[in-house]
């Protein structure tokens, strides 16, 4: 299974990002192109230890399972999976340059990747293993939403 602790894989990602531009258009779902590149940028900051959120209710009920099923296989993510408050993003307009050069410098990151302490809004505790592959899947994900 593919992971972002990987540098072929990481590199194959950061080409992906580099094809976005202003007039990407999604393929599904309600983001712009700005909206999820600040979207993923969020993300990384919390699976890289920069921010933390609270754990929601439901994920400390089937958290642990839901990322088990989906970290079971190499199926990519569906489409419109849901996500916390806390990264929707509601500014519609931004900078779409210098967010995927923030979103590339953080997948850089994952070369020195240190965050025994990750504790995912959902899912909870997660392992450096498990970080990896879903941080893969979630950028994937959003790559295919862009049709990257």
């Amino acid at each position: 299974m593919k992971t972002i602790l990987d540098k072929k894989t990481r590199d194959e990602l950061i080409d992906r990002i580099k094809t976005l531009d202003e007039n990407s258009t999604a393929q599904w779902g309600r983001m712009n192109v700005y909206q999820m590149l600040k979207h993923c940028t969020v993300a990384e900051e919390m699976y890289l230890g920069k921010k933390k959120y609270k754990r929601v209710f439901l994920g400390r009920l089937i958290g642990k399972m839901a990322l088990k099923n989906l970290l079971k296989d190499e199926r990519p993510m569906g489409r419109n999976a849901p996500t916390s408050a806390d990264f929707k993003v509601k500014e519609s307009n931004g900078d779409v340059s210098s967010e995927k050069a923030k979103w590339i410098a953080l997948i850089e990151e994952y070369a020195h990747f240190s965050n025994p302490g990750i504790v995912h809004w959902f899912f909870g505790k997660m392992t450096r293993e498990q970080v990896g592959y879903f941080v893969y899947k979630h950028t994937d994900h959003h790559l295919r939403q862009f049709n990257c």
